[in-house]
């Protein structure tokens, strides 16, 4: 029985996103939602410009409707089943709204990194003031591989805290290439749900088959050469829904091993703009790292694919850390 509503989350994420597109698309266009590329991005994709954005609503009405269909079929929602809900949505409102300033109101960078920032904490503070008070709460990290735990008491706030940012902006900056985030979250929720089943906590494997289902119906339309982008109302949400299931499952640090093209294309910003601005010289020819590979004359389709190779690898070695070692 539950195998067939893991499947059939899937099947149903997958067709809301297929068929709600093809009409979704043509809408962003007539509204004049298109994207606008930075000039100091790679010229190649300036021909990008203008492609629809804000994509990411259909994945997150995909998940929200295929996740809620799902698990009343299967039992009811369970409190963890609203709470990844509640950082999903909340973190896609503040994509939302970000992408709506550059698009509508065009100002290119959207909301202040203040503002997004205070918004991410707040999400944040309120997760972990509502899932401390489940009976499987608990306050510390376990080091991949090892029955090694660390407690971190109240301070596991701030843990969550910087999870559920870092994480949600570590998806967004990854989202520079055609497909690029929409494949690397496939493989990085289809990890967590074979992780949360190994758990026996089906309703958030039942959500993270919703988001593989989702974004794989995204990708049909997302893939080189992109009809529609998802922007940053895709980008955060997820982000912000896989920090939330690794904080869920208690396998937060689990997530820097699955998410690993993530956390790369993280560093690879962090070092880029500390050795400019400690040295004067730049690491990469451009940051995020895939920019890095496109500059160096890779085609945009080979850096995807290598990338969604190394997330798969990344997602491999995460499963048999925690299942069979």
């Amino acid at each position: 029985m539950l195998e067939q509503v893991i499947f059939y989350t899937i099947l149903v994420a997958f067709l809301i996103t297929v068929l709600f597109s093809p009409i979704f698309i043509p809408f962003l266009r007539r509204l004049k939602f298109g994207q606008s590329i930075r000039e100091e991005g790679p010229k190649s994709h300036q021909k990008k410009t203008g492609t629809p954005t804000m994509g990411g609503i259909m994945i997150l009405l995909a998940v929200t409707i295929a996740t809620l269909v799902m698990t009343f079929k299967f039992s009811e929602p369970s409190f963890e089943t609203y709470l990844l809900l509640f950082v999903t949505l909340g973190f896609g409102l503040l994509g939302f709204l970000d992408d709506f300033i550059k698009v509508v109101m065009k100002r290119n960078l959207g909301l202040t990194s203040k503002q997004k920032l205070f918004g991410q904490i707040v999400i944040a503070v309120i997760f972990y003031l509502v899932y401390r008070r489940a009976d499987h709460f608990v306050p510390s990290l376990t080091i991949p591989g090892t029955d090694f735990a660390i407690d971190f008491g109240w301070f596991y706030v701030f843990i969550v805290i910087f999870w559920l940012v870092g994480f949600s902006n570590a998806v967004n900056l990854t989202d520079g290439l055609d497909g690029l985030v929409s494949g690397t979250s496939a493989i990085a929720f289809g990890a967590f749900a074979v992780l949360a089943w190994n758990q026996s906590q089906y309703d958030v494997a039942i959500f993270s088959v919703a988001v593989v289902g989702a974004v794989l119906g995204f990708l049909v339309f997302n893939a080189h050469p992109a009809k529609v982008f998802m922007g940053d109302t895709g980008s955060l949400a997820l982000g912000g829904a896989i920090a939330s299931i690794a904080l869920l499952t208690n396998l937060e640090l689990m997530l820097v091993i699955i998410g690993g093209v993530f956390v790369i294309e993280t560093l690879s910003v962090i070092l880029q703009v500390g050795s400019f601005k400690l040295r004067g010289k730049r690491i990469f020819k451009m940051s995020p790292l895939h920019h890095h590979y496109e500059l160096s004359g890779w085609s945009e389709w080979r850096v995807v694919v290598t990338f969604w190779t190394v997330g798969l690898l990344c997602a491999v070695l995460g499963i048999y850390l925690e299942v069979w070692v």
